[in-house]
């Protein structure tokens, strides 16, 4: 998993790529956050003896990084069964647009670990839903291996078990990936399609709605109990559409945004500047498949400034 040296500096370099291995693993920043945390606590709690002794920090520290994520999934699964509606994974914004001055209020600063995170296929709300499906042994052998690239002997480490074992675990989670991938529609056809959508809805044209969205199309919503919200997946394209436009007609005050969701094109809504929705879309053939609408504030609070 890459040898560093043993020193504070070499070490704290490791951060942003811990934060990245554990927000793919949990789907959460804040989680993930806690995490890295974690190993570096465990890692400055060694002996310093100890610490000399470690080839590589680097790997340590994504070996026990992964082992607390581990844990992590496997408690979440309880607590996300008590949870209030669907459970979605936090969105993250891109930097470059909460840094431009046009339609923000400020500059986030260089230490929030959203900025660490690398935004490609790896991040995007579909893939991370998907990840949602795996057991957590799945998930870790996966996200390790086809995600970084780690080898099944590194990661056998961190689940405990063989390098076999591992293998077999990232074919299965595989599969469901492979199961659950649409076809693939480029960044810029995706970006006119939500825009579409943006207009279609500011102008409560529920035909131009239907129209973009699959007929099989899907809505799924995450309020965490803590705002108004939708409790379970809305399905099909014209139910979809309805539901948009009574949001339209029930908030005029809403100002939508066209922003990057995890990478990829979405909308932000905005009331008296306040972000109050993040919507992420997967697209396919031109049309909507499926929408995310992430409206729990305590996984908005990095979107302050978009």
């Amino acid at each position: 998993m890459g040898t560093v040296g043993t020193g504070t500096e070499e070490t704290a370099g490791e951060r942003g790529q811990l934060i990245n291995v554990a927000y793919r693993l949990l789907g959460s920043l804040a989680e993930a956050e806690d995490a890295v945390q974690e190993a570096y606590a465990r890692w400055y709690g060694l002996p310093r003896s100890r610490r000399e002794e470690i080839v590589s920090p680097g790997a340590w520290l994504t070996t026990v990084t992964g082992r607390v994520c581990l844990d992590v999934l496997g408690s979440a699964r309880a607590r996300r069964e008590r949870y209030v509606g669907a459970w979605l994974p936090e969105p993250l914004p891109d930097r470059a647009e909460r840094d431009r001055p046009a339609g923000g209020t400020g500059t986030a600063g260089p230490a929030d670990p959203a900025d660490q995170i690398v935004l490609d296929e790896s991040v995007t709300m579909a893939f991370l839903v998907v990840l949602e499906s795996m057991t957590p042994a799945e998930r870790v052998a996966f996200v390790l291996h086809d995600v970084f690239r780690y080898p099944f002997a590194e990661i056998a480490g961190v689940l405990d078990r063989s390098p076999a074992a591992c293998k077999q675990l990232a074919s299965s989670a595989r599969r469901r990936v492979s199961t659950a991938r649409a076809p693939v529609t480029a960044t810029t056809g995706r970006a006119d399609v939500v825009r579409h959508v943006k207009e279609a809805w500011q102008s409560k044209d529920i035909a131009a709605l239907v129209g973009l969205l699959d007929p099989g199309a899907v809505m799924t919503a995450d309020g965490g109990g803590m705002v108004g919200t939708v409790l379970r997946p809305i399905e099909g394209g014209a139910r979809i559409a309805q539901y948009m436009a009574a949001i339209a007609d029930r908030a005029p005050d809403l100002e939508l945004l066209e922003r990057s969701v995890n990478g990829m094109p979405g909308l932000v809504a905005r009331r008296a500047g306040v972000v109050a929705t993040v919507a992420a879309f997967d697209v396919a053939d031109g049309r909507v498949t499926q929408i995310w609408v992430v409206r729990n504030p305590e996984k908005l609070r990095r979107w302050v400034e978009i």
